[in-house]
């Protein structure tokens, strides 16, 4: 399974708001995971971002 998220995973629940079942889902997911973090931001969010500073409708 491949995931692909910008918040690290401390600030997960502001995606899941339950903390709970955030906590269960994370556990789940990187038990026997392996972890890439690219350090890099990406594209289509500091895209969107610069967008709605504009006042203009993201895609």
């Amino acid at each position: 399974m491949n995931s692909a998220l910008n918040l690290p995973f401390s600030e997960w629940t502001q995606v899941i708001p339950n903390a709970r079942l955030c906590k269960a889902l994370l556990d789940r997911i990187t038990d026997r995971a392996h972890i890439l973090e690219t350090g890099t931001e990406s594209y289509r969010f500091r895209r969107t971002a610069d967008k709605q500073k504009k006042g203009a409708k993201p895609d």
